[in-house]
């Protein structure tokens, strides 16, 4: 058999936070129109000089619940007050989807990187590493070929120079590292020997 029953909805906790700042304002507006009614009714009541006596109660009113809205609003009470739900929901925020501009300034900078390392001490360990580092640059060069293929066809003139300019950018990039590689490094490396 069926529930039939109404399904309760767990609330977004914006839409509470939202909820209680409103409730907020009209519980602290009732208070202040009811201190207003209650003083014009004690001055037809009560003498002059009570009622005098009395009126800085609405002010005074109204500092206390800006400063509980103040303080209420800080960040360390805040944190105390934080839900789960907020915690699951504060991660990092998803990646961007690589551009190939992007993904080319990176082979740009890798294969430099690479190229230098290997200028200055070719020891037999940089000499992987860096051999490491090439095929990982190949394998994004792949990648950029197919991003900078799919867009080609769907962008204007100027962003198609562009990504036909980072393109070869990272393919001439690729060429200085491996002119820069000892022959036979690409071989293989001792990890694939292993």
């Amino acid at each position: 058999m069926p529930n039939r029953r109404e399904k309760h909805k767990i609330r977004d906790p914006v839409w509470v936070a939202e909820r209680c700042h409103s409730l907020f304002v009209v519980f602290v507006i009732l208070i202040l129109a009811a201190e207003i009614i209650a003083l014009a009714v004690l001055r037809t009541v009560v003498p002059q000089g009570l009622v005098l006596a009395l009126t800085p109660v609405v002010p005074l009113t109204l500092a206390v619940a800006l400063l509980a809205r103040y303080w209420t609003g800080r960040s360390f009470y805040r944190m105390r007050t934080i839900s789960p739900e907020e915690i699951a929901d504060s991660g990092p925020p998803p990646p961007a989807e690589d551009s190939p501009v992007k993904l080319s300034r990176s082979i740009v900078e890798r294969a430099g990187e690479i190229r230098r390392t290997l200028t200055e001490d070719p020891s037999e360990i940089r000499v992987e590493m860096c051999t490491i580092g090439y095929k990982a640059c190949v394998n994004d060069m792949i990648t950029l070929t197919h991003l900078t293929n799919e867009q080609l066809p769907n962008v204007g003139l100027l962003k198609r120079v562009r990504l036909r300019r980072a393109r070869k950018k990272a393919t001439d990039a690729l060429a200085e590292a491996r002119n820069a590689l000892p022959p036979g490094a690409l071989r293989a490396t001792r990890q694939e020997q292993q």
